[in-house]
């Protein structure tokens, strides 16, 4: 039963809530999982796919939603960790569109901000626009109207720093003029992380399974691109995997030619089962959840005292190259891998409050 397996996986990691949305006037399905509102209030990205299957949809909401909370707090914010699904085509336009992300606003309020959702893959700031005509639950929202706008600059900063991090950890330097890093998909974050990788002085190879963003890269910088599933052979410093999770698996580790890997994908390893071949080959990482935190660090701009402001958000931002360093000497201390003391370390801090609050864990 479906109704077992949520009740399941909720107490195997910890859910305070998961919530099912069924609205067929508008074409709605959704699902919203709520990890942990110790800090705060749970904030994470809407997904809006069409999976092959609805436990796919609630595997992402129920993995992604712990993920969260363990970014917002290592990055510092007061929040907890959320995230919804939509089950629906991407390609949805028009009113129909519009009248979906109305009602899943109407829905965010029965919720009484518990959960605060924002873009994520397959949504834009216009359905945050959307939400925001209904509720006051959705985050992201357009510059003009005093958000905080599209993450993606943010994320793609925070990634940046945490090579600069690794670098300096691994190579004693934080120059990146003679380092190569090889990008792999180039979409907002990817794009953006290629700019400040090439000002830096970095050589940069990318690939993407869409010619379309290829072709935009290529005209704006002058990177070497290369075959899909060819960016594993590529001999770099720097393995940045930035599109799609879990391309670090105990296929393409033998592949990898690289010291570093370091990228803005969320779930970019397959798990634990990946970490000792990890260290076998001397790889130094960096946990995902924490360099990509950028995007949710400018998000939750919009929910401190005052509003958005650029200068909160690029300090929280520059701040993730000291956690790393951070996490990798706590790494060494415990030996233990820097994904489990990163996540360690985001309990610890949940835990601390729960003490101050007084409040009571399962």
């Amino acid at each position: 039963m479906v109704e077992s397996r949520v009740l399941q996986e909720s107490e195997k990691r910890g859910h305070e809530q998961v919530v099912f949305f069924h609205y067929p006037r508008v074409g709605l399905k959704a699902i919203v999982g709520i990890h942990n509102t110790v800090l705060g209030p749970a904030l994470g990205g809407c997904r809006m796919r069409l999976y092959d299957d609805e436990s796919q949809a609630l595997e992402d909401v129920l993995r992604l939603s712990e993920g969260m909370t363990y970014k917002s707090s290592i990055a510092g914010l007061d929040l907890g960790g959320g995230k919804s699904c939509i089950i629906a085509d991407r390609n949805l336009s028009g009113e129909a569109r519009e009248n979906l992300f109305r009602q899943f606003g109407h829905c965010l309020e029965h919720l009484h901000g518990r959960y605060i959702t924002a873009e994520d893959m397959g949504t834009s700031v216009q359905d945050v626009m959307w939400m925001r005509e209904v509720t006051q639950f959705a985050a992201g929202f357009s510059r003009e109207k005093g958000g905080s706008g599209d993450p993606s600059p943010w994320t793609a900063k925070g990634v940046f720093h945490s090579i600069v991090a690794a670098c300096e950890r691994r190579y004693n330097s934080k120059d990146l003029k003679s380092r190569h890093v090889t990008v792999q998909g180039v979409g907002h974050v990817g794009l953006y992380l290629v700019g400040h990788l090439l000002e830096a002085g970095a050589k940069v190879t990318v690939c993407d399974s869409r010619p379309e963003a290829l072709d935009e890269t290529k005209a704006k910088y002058p990177v070497e691109v290369v075959e899909l599933e060819k960016i594993y052979d590529v001999e770099c410093d720097v393995y940045a995997p930035c599109a799609i999770g879990q391309t670090v698996n105990e296929a393409t580790l033998p592949r990898l030619r690289c010291d570093i890997i370091a990228g803005a994908a969320n779930n970019v390893l397959s798990g634990p089962d990946v970490y000792s071949i990890i260290d076998e080959k001397n790889i130094l990482y960096c946990p995902d959840f924490v360099i990509n935190s950028g995007g949710v660090i400018s998000v939750g701009g919009e929910l401190i005292e005052g509003g958005w402001k650029e200068s909160w958000v690029a300090e929280k931002v520059k701040n993730i190259y000291h956690t790393i360093h951070r996490i990798l000497d706590e790494s060494e201390k415990r030996k233990r891998f820097p994904e489990v003391v990163a996540i360690e370390l985001a309990k610890e801090r949940i835990r601390e409050a729960e003490e101050q609050q007084g409040v009571l864990n399962p």
